[in-house]
C-alpha cells in the first residue's frame, strides 16, 4: 500500500520530469503551467537554469529564474 507521502513524492518526480521536458521542447505555456505558484529548492532551481540556457530561450529562462526558492 502507497503511503500518501510516497504518492506525493511520485508526483512531485513526474512533475520535475515534465517540466524538464517542457524546457527542452521551448513550450512556454505549459512550463507555465507546471510551476504555477510553486517553489523549489535551489538546487532543482539551479539545475533548470542550466538546462534551458542550452535551449538559448530567453522566455523560458526568464520563467524558470522568476521561480521562488523554497526556504
Amino acid at each position: 500500500m502507497e503511503t500518501n507521502n510516497t504518492h506525493k513524492h511520485s508526483q512531485s518526480i513526474a512533475n520535475f520530469a515534465a517540466i524538464k521536458t517542457a524546457i527542452a521542447n521551448n513550450e512556454e505555456a505549459l512550463l507555465k503551467e507546471l510551476i504555477a505558484d510553486q517553489a523549489m529548492q535551489e538546487l532543482e532551481k539551479s539545475y533548470l537554469i542550466d538546462l534551458a540556457g542550452l535551449s538559448n530561450d530567453p522566455a523560458i529562462l526568464k520563467i524558470i529564474k522568476d521561480i521562488p526558492v523554497e526556504k
